[in-house]
């Protein structure tokens, strides 16, 4: 079964079938029939794609409200330690952290429901990154966490002082001081 169902309700690592001889490799990506019949109804609409060097940390990222989305995210080269928190208040893993590094050579997928902040850190010289979301980003809507939260004790895989993260990413918000309209029912 190419679905492994993580504690964290809804979040599903995706571990496709792969095919190689002498020539390469072939595999599905995504299959919609296939992640139906699991029970994996979601209607892709923007694939966002990045490319980053070693020690980039990028999130923790959500979007709020009606343009939540649901993500697909795969590494397309190198490796990553992919993050989530959840912040789906009647979870039982409520502001609970789940991390699993992403690999090239693995091609595995973390699929992250709607209710997740995002993010991930580059553990190989280089990376690129591909996820499908199931709605559109929505500027107004989007919503971030800090990526060094004590409380959330992330370990990010980074040696200390390489550490890349953007200005942005910098001033977001300690869990402890989001307003409840980062949370989700």
């Amino acid at each position: 079964m190419p679905f492994i169902q993580t504690e964290f309700p809804g979040l599903v690592i995706f571990e496709p079938k792969v095919f190689g001889d002498d020539r390469g490799y072939f595999f599905e990506a995504y299959n919609k029939d296939l992640f139906q019949s699991n029970g994996l109804y979601y209607d892709w609409v923007q694939d966002n794609q990045s490319s980053s060097s070693y020690g980039v940390i990028r999130g923790l990222h959500f979007q709020k409200g009606a343009a939540a989305q649901t993500k697909l995210v795969r590494c397309l080269s190198g490796v990553i330690l992919d993050v989530v928190v959840d912040l789906r208040k009647s979870s039982p893993t409520f502001k609970k952290v789940f991390a699993i590094e992403l690999t090239a050579e693995k091609k595995n997928a973390l699929l992250v429901p709607k209710g997740f902040a995002h993010g991930f850190s580059v553990l190989s010289e280089k990376a690129e990154v591909l996820y499908k979301c199931d709605a559109l980003y929505n500027k107004e809507s989007e919503g971030g966490l800090l990526y060094n939260d004590p409380e959330l004790g992330i370990e990010w895989g980074i040696r200390p002082g390489s550490e890349l993260v953007s200005e942005k990413d910098q001033q977001h918000l300690p869990l402890a001081s989001l307003q409840q309209d980062c949370f989700f029912e």
